[in-house]
């Protein structure tokens, strides 16, 4: 694996999983108690988030640079 592709995978799985923390905690945060979050609702939103995060990476990544690594192979 060529290290502008370890690069991408990087910072797009950063930008995953920090989507999908905010997407938990938009989602806990409208239920009125603790007792009442649809754990697997807040999970499979949370979890759908995080991989249109993925998908919308694969058009670019500011994060990276382009000029980072042109010449890695």
């Amino acid at each position: 694996m060529s290290s502008k592709t370890k690069r991408w995978l990087k910072a797009a799985g950063i930008r995953a999983i920090k989507t999908f923390a905010q997407t938990a905690a938009a989602t806990i945060g409208v239920n009125a108690t603790i007792g009442a979050v649809n754990w697997i609702a807040v999970g499979s939103a949370a979890t759908v988030a995080a991989i249109l995060s993925m998908l919308t990476s694969l058009a670019g990544l500011p994060e990276i640079k382009e000029s980072e690594g042109e010449n890695d192979g």
